[in-house]
């Protein structure tokens, strides 16, 4: 068993096999803010769709479970303001909170917070209960951005669920089986059974 194994105790997240500091915490959270703008960049138009499909939410998810809720919730803010500020890290190389996908991005917000709390118990270990969390943030995120989107563009919330929910549900069973290798394939390889 490895000392770092030995060090997690019940209620760690992939985060907390690194050795605690500030200076840990701050990395973590401008990485996960990063990674997260990186993967929006990975965006492809969906035909009758405002909302592209990208990596943002992929990310998002697995950054609120790596790093728990707290760390996770602080990376998203700070992924969320900068970009609303200007820096042109949201899908597409976009910015600003005018966006007719920003309610996505505040839904991944909210989003990695409960995935981090669910990781917290124990979810990330294990593949079945990863897709359940991931199905769950996923939820999350659809709840916030489906509504904004309808008030943004003033669709009707059917046509908000046929532009914004229903072409995306393909990618998302697919993120939620990535997911449920991923993540238990960590925690195994870092010696937690």
């Amino acid at each position: 068993m490895s000392t770092a194994t030995a060090a997690v105790r019940p209620g760690a997240v992939l985060a907390d096999l690194l050795p605690a500091t500030r200076v840990r915490d701050v990395a973590l959270v401008v990485g996960g803010a990063v990674l997260t703008g990186l993967a929006a960049q990975l965006s492809v138009p969906v035909p009758g769709s405002p909302v592209p499909v990208t990596g943002q939410t992929f990310a998002a998810l697995l950054v609120g479970t790596a790093l728990g809720a707290r760390r996770g919730f602080l990376s998203l803010a700070l992924y969320a303001v900068a970009g609303a500020v200007g820096v042109p890290w949201f899908a597409g190389g976009g910015s600003g909170y005018g966006a007719v996908s920003f309610g996505y991005v505040v839904g991944m917000l909210l989003a990695s917070a409960l995935v981090g709390a669910l990781a917290r118990r124990g979810a990330d270990r294990s593949p079945l209960r990863m897709a359940g969390t991931m199905i769950l943030g996923e939820a999350v995120i659809y709840a916030v951005g489906v509504p904004y989107l309808a008030l943004a563009t003033g669709m009707s919330a059917g046509q908000a669920i046929a532009a914004g929910l229903t072409p995306f549900l393909i990618g998302d069973a697919l993120k939620a089986a990535l997911a449920m290798g991923a993540l238990p394939a960590a925690w195994k390889f870092a010696g937690d059974r």
